[in-house]
């Protein structure tokens, strides 16, 4: 069977819609029964391109979407299968993309995965081996033949024809949050993603402020909106800061209430509401809308795109409609008055932050600048005194020198393939728990971690803001970070980066030292 998502994706005239289906936990339940039925009426209507199965949402146990997607293929609807990072190491990973590929289910939406909240045998262990920069870099291997090194050469295997989205957030408060995102969503690009679904929002300067961001950095990805029927109880969690990523502000739930005293309770609101946004999307420039929703049914998905058809000529009346801003929300462009949109000009709300003294950097500023900077201060010591003592009786001592200072100081989990030196001496391994080397997840709110809201700051928007106190910000996510290796975790990482041997070495132009290497 072609596959139809990926041909209207690469045509020019084509407006996409996608509807995001939660086939839920179970095998054989009523929701996976619903799933199919509701797939099979989109097929037979013919005005979707395909049918997106999520991957364990919000952390939550579900069906593996493979096993619904093949159905849903058989009843000739494109499906998008979610393939969440958590949960799977990189070896799992590779054996699902073979098994996705062998069943031509090639459209998936990569994502980094939500952290399991636990269920009746507590909660899990978190597992996050890769993030979604790192699996999509991954995949544009495996669609290029994965070369794989034998005993007498190089083994290619047969090319995959995967193709892979990503997601992004444009509604953060923070400027942190904000430009961490888009550096991020450039790095999605770069290693892949064909298409790009956001977060759930309803404010429209932040879809009009990401459609910009994209435009004016030539990045190639399509941009499809995303719409969810939006419910007073969908609303308020979301607002709540219950649904990771989501962000629903108490002007649009307040507005919500007075809906749902109607005699429909709110529906028809509902569904004229997402019609607008539909509209306003395809009026903007996207390429195309993902519509999502608690117990939507076809019907409703058909009225809107139907309506939204209608209205998408005079989208710019209803732009006013969707001014939900954030309480001090940050926004990369100024407002236009006229439109409701932003203007071209950068907004002034950079440098809206609260500046503090961290001695624990300044200190740390000083020794990279002494000690780690290829060719600078005592870089060349420093080289030859750890090739001089590796795998000698110094190395251990060494060793527990080295992991002592960096557990004081930055909560070291002694990976030996140390990302200190990527996030501002913020440590991703032990503050993060999600472990995201190449920039945050979506799920930050207010600065705030995901899985700790209220009591433990993003690591990523701690290192945004030191590096900000010495206008160097745009270095943080300005480069790929590649998967870290497990063979050197309780190594020394001050070793492996003097000889070498770690992951930054290629982009430090750091070469392995060796018995036979002149003295620096």
């Amino acid at each position: 069977m072609e596959n139809t998502f990926r041909k209207a994706i690469q045509d020019n005239n084509e407006f996409i819609v996608t509807w995001e289906l939660v086939p839920g936990r179970g095998s054989k339940e009523v929701s996976q029964e619903k799933a199919l039925q509701l797939a099979e009426q989109a097929a037979k209507g013919k005005k979707i391109h395909a049918v997106s199965l999520t991957d364990n949402p919000g952390g939550s146990v579900g069906i593996n979407p493979e096993g619904i997607g093949r159905e849903i293929k058989s009843l000739g609807i494109d499906a998008i299968i979610h393939v969440a990072c958590k949960d799977k190491n990189r070896t799992q990973l590779e054996s699902q993309l073979f098994s996705l590929e062998r069943s031509g289910l090639h459209n998936l939406l990569v994502l980094t995965g939500d952290h399991d909240p636990g269920n009746f045998f507590g909660r899990p262990k978190p597992v996050f081996d890769l993030d979604s920069t790192q699996l999509l870099a991954f995949i544009a291997k495996m669609n290029d033949g994965l070369e794989l090194p034998t005993a007498k050469g190089v083994n290619k295997l047969q090319p995959t024809h995967l193709f892979a989205g990503a997601a992004v957030s444009p509604f953060k408060a923070t400027e942190a949050e904000q430009m961490l995102q888009y550096t991020k969503l450039r790095k999605k690009i770069e290693n892949g993603a064909q298409f790009i679904i956001p977060q759930v929002g309803y404010d429209v300067r932040k879809y009009h402020e990401l459609y910009q961001f994209v435009k004016h950095n030539n990045l190639r990805g399509c941009l499809m909106g995303n719409i969810y029927l939006l419910t007073y109880g969908a609303a308020k969690a979301m607002s709540m800061n219950k649904v990771p990523g989501c962000v629903i502000t108490d002007k649009l739930v307040a507005e919500l209430e007075q809906e749902k005293q109607s005699s429909d309770k709110g529906a028809a609101a509902m569904l004229d509401r997402a019609a607008k946004l539909f509209a306003i999307l395809k009026g903007m420039g996207y390429k195309g809308v993902h519509l999502g929703g608690h117990n939507t049914t076809y019907e409703q998905v058909e009225y809107i795109i139907d309506r939204g058809n209608e209205l998408a000529a005079n989208w710019q009346d209803y732009v006013r409609e969707f001014d939900y801003p954030q309480k001090n929300g940050f926004y990369v462009y100024a407002k236009d008055e006229k439109t409701g949109l932003n203007t071209a000009q950068k907004s002034n709300d950079y440098n809206n932050y609260e500046k503090s003294f961290d001695l624990n950097y300044k200190m740390s500023r000083v020794v990279h600048k002494m000690m780690f900077e290829p060719n600078k201060g005592m870089f060349g010591f420093m080289r030859g005194f750890c090739h001089a003592i590796k795998d000698s009786a110094l190395e251990k001592p060494f060793h527990g020198i080295e992991h002592f200072a960096k557990s004081c100081m930055y909560n070291c989990q002694d990976c030996g393939d140390c990302a200190l030196i990527d996030v501002a001496y913020v440590c991703p391994m032990g503050n993060c728990p999600k472990n995201q080397r190449n920039g945050p997840c979506e799920g930050s709110y207010n600065g705030w971690c995901e899985v700790y809201p209220d009591k433990q700051k993003c690591i990523w928007v701690k290192a945004y803001y030191r590096l900000k106190g010495y206008s160097e910000e745009e270095k943080l996510n300005s480069y790929h970070v590649s998967p870290y290796n497990w063979e050197k975790q309780h190594t020394s990482g001050w070793i492996n980066f003097f000889e070498g041997q770690d992951h930054s070495a290629e982009r430090l132009g750091i070469k392995p030292r060796t018995n036979f290497e002149e003295k620096e």
